[in-house]
């Protein structure tokens, strides 16, 4: 009886939180069995290890049971209490091969220990790097057999990082200092200098000394800045003191060129930095700086001047021959930036048109129920010529062509393109339209007056971010003497067309220039600088003006008045009519858009072939490898998918009996030709292409494999 009192006497005089936690713990599923059996030995290292205020833990046996005092629960990071009771493996298993061996040197009799150790332990929330001093002990029965491992945990991460800290800093500072001294041994560095403020005293090294003339012992001394500044050039003296006033004044990097008398009574060019020190209160202390000798720069330099301006009356005689090729230069220029810009509308224009042209032709190969449909036809394949004609233009167009003015309609103009305009800004830029109730018909060039509108809605583009609205506006406009005043217009009836857009606007200094060729605001290869100035071009060539105005955070809108026309609109020419068509072969059709593949596979079985589809290139090719019989294959360039067009071609041409193929596409620079893909048995279809193309190639390449 009186040992259970002593015994819990013992329990009740263990202190701490993670005391309650040993003594609430049911421990009797442990190793170590209920608490109240516990050997006195175990009992008294655990009251050590529970009053000591550094992380320590006892691992108890052979499974190495954990028991551990407050510290070590805050030093868990979180696991505690989780671990209480677990063996030290299990608590651990990051470190169970570390702890293994812990475990089995103390139950040895031997002790260990660890210097700055790492390990990563959970800190706030994340893992993190710590560093610890690790003293393991053996812990021995009273029969004197070890029977448990007595663990002290010391971090050591503050000290390991300062001295890591201590020792990059000391690298820096090593790395600095010798390019310090390698910058002073050099012949550039003139010397270094200190002008204490206060003492209004001016010391420098041997080379400062010698730069300004100075002895050693003056320049040991300090000399006053007056002194200095005596030796300064009197045209340069002024600004110098300007600018050191300035450093002394805003705490801002002193530098300045400016030239010293030199010892043979001329001037010698030298560059001085420097930075101004300040006390606690603030107050300027010391100004340090560095003397290098730039004067054989300064001279190249002045030589380069006068060599410049001998050279601009050669440039400006170079000037007047450059004219005469600039215009063609500048439309080079412009149509290789629109190519790039227009090969994904392109892309998806040119399906479109497929999609429409391949079914209105459908309908005129099957008996009409209505009168209308004849009418309906032809209107929408006119309409499909003219956006053919549109792409083509958009593509290939690379060489100035003489004005072809027609009579246009603006309503007509924005309606048919809308869509283009949409494509070119992206989805997320919002076109709307005003225009007059009657506009007013004019005369230009139909295709180089939609070249126009397109730059236009690219620079609204970029300058909105790809994000904004784009408003097209039309208005009737009588212009008066006034009015045309600075235009270069005569008095009369004019058309007004405008974009407006809600990008970042341009300050006075960029619109100034708007118009210059081959000046841009847009990053090196974003931009040729030409689109605006084409603008200019043909607005005047037409006989009409152009302004700009804009504001920064506002926007930009660009006018252009076009002299009104009294004559009718220039009607569309029409589409020629279809032609029978006859099959009889197995083609295979490879096509990722829907519409396009529909009314493609329609035109071929009227035309009585034998069609198998494929959404795109790896489905092609399972069909290909079905051991079906395929005769031609028609496929499209730009499909998604692994299989490539080209595979397809790879397939069909190592075939016993070769298999012609025919790409179809809208947009094929960079993608057939630059590849080198197209072979002798491999032709080109280009999108929208009319039934009779369609059954002409097909008929060619059957004929060719035959």
């Amino acid at each position: 009886m009186t040992s259970n009192i002593s015994d819990h006497r013992q329990l009740d005089s263990w202190i701490g939180e993670t005391a309650r936690a040993i003594r609430d713990f049911d421990w009797r599923a442990t190793p170590l069995g209920a608490i109240d059996e516990w050997p006195q030995v175990l009992r008294s290292v655990v009251q050590v290890m529970l009053r000591n205020a550094l992380p320590m833990a006892v691992l108890w046996g052979e499974e190495g049971t954990l028991l551990y005092n407050d510290a070590y629960a805050s030093f868990s990071g979180g696991r505690h209490p989780h671990i209480l009771g677990l063996p030290i493996e299990d608590a651990w298993p990051e470190a169970a091969a570390f702890n293994r061996n812990v475990v089995d040197t103390g139950l040895r009799g031997e002790s260990l220990s660890y210097h700055d150790i790492s390990f990563v332990l959970p800190r706030d929330g994340r893992d993190a790097d710590v560093w610890l001093d690790l003293h393991y002990s053996p812990v021995a029965s009273n029969e004197g057999v070890p029977v448990g491992v007595l663990a002290i945990v010391v971090e050591t991460t503050g000290r390991v990082l300062l001295e890591r800290t201590r020792a990059e800093a000391e690298a820096a500072f090593r790395e600095a200092n010798e390019r310090l001294q390698l910058a002073l041994n050099s012949g550039a560095v003139l010397g270094t200098f200190v002008w204490e403020i206060a003492d209004d005293r001016v010391k420098g090294d041997e080379r400062f000394a010698r730069t300004f003339s100075f002895s050693l012992d003056q320049v040991a001394a300090g000399v006053p800045i007056a002194a200095a500044f005596a030796v300064i050039h009197p045209e340069d003296r002024e600004r110098i003191v300007s600018l050191i006033a300035r450093t002394v004044r805003d705490n801002e990097p002193y530098r300045a060129e400016y030239r010293i008398r030199s010892a043979d009574s001329g001037w010698r060019w030298i560059l001085a930095t420097g930075r101004c020190e300040y006390d606690e209160a603030a107050r300027p202390m010391r100004f340090t700086g560095v003397i290098i000798d730039i004067h054989d720069r300064k001279i190249a330099e002045e030589s380069l001047k006068e060599l410049t301006r001998g050279l601009e009356d050669k440039i400006s005689e170079a000037v007047a021959a450059r004219i005469a090729v600039e215009a063609q230069l500048r439309q080079s220029l412009k149509m290789e930036a629109l190519g790039a810009m227009t090969g994904g509308v392109a892309h998806d224009f040119n399906n479109t048109l497929q999609a429409i042209s391949g079914n209105l032709q459908l309908l005129q190969y099957l008996p009409p129920n209505d009168s209308r449909v004849p009418e309906r036809v032809q209107a929408a394949m006119e309409a499909v010529q003219r956006g053919a004609k549109l792409a083509s233009q958009l593509l290939s167009f690379a060489r100035r062509q003489p004005q072809s003015p027609v009579v246009i309609n603006p309503r007509r103009l924005f309606d048919e393109m809308h869509e283009l305009l949409q494509h070119a800004v992206g989805p997320s830029v919002l076109i709307g339209a005003l225009l007059a109730e009657r506009a007013w018909n004019f005369c230009a060039d139909r295709n180089q007056l939609e070249n126009a509108l397109l730059n236009l809605a690219i620079n609204a583009r970029d300058a909105m971010c790809g994000d904004g609205k784009l408003t097209l506006a039309c208005s009737n406009e009588v212009l008066d003497a006034a009015a045309c005043e600075g235009k270069d217009l005569p008095p009369g009836e004019y058309v007004r067309l405008s974009a407006s857009d809600t990008g970042a606007g341009m300050g006075p200094e960029v619109l100034e220039r708007a118009f210059e060729p081959f000046y841009t605001t847009k990053p090196e290869g974003h931009g040729t600088g030409l689109g605006l100035s084409m603008v200019f071009g043909f607005v005047k060539q037409t006989g009409g003006h152009i302004a700009v105005s804009s504001t920064v955070g506002v926007g930009t809108t660009v006018e252009m008045f076009f002299p009104r026309s009294f004559e009718d609109e220039t009607a569309q020419p029409a589409c020629d009519a279809p032609t029978e068509h006859a099959g009889g072969a197995t083609v295979l059709v490879v096509e990722d858009d829907a519409a396009v593949l529909t009314s493609t596979v329609a035109m071929l079985e009227a035309m009585h072939y034998t069609v198998l589809r494929a959404a795109n290139g790896d489905a092609a090719m399972s069909v290909l490898e079905s051991g079906v019989n395929v005769d031609v294959i028609l496929t499209d360039v730009v499909m998604p998918g692994r299989v490539k067009c080209a595979d397809l071609a790879e397939w069909a041409f190592s075939q016993p009996r070769p298999v012609p193929v025919i790409y179809a596409s809208g947009y094929t620079r960079d993608i057939i030709s630059h590849d080198g893909v197209l072979r002798p048995n491999v032709t080109l279809l280009a999108k929208p292409y009319r039934a009779e193309a369609l059954a002409k190639e097909i008929a060619g390449a059957l004929k060719g494999a035959g």
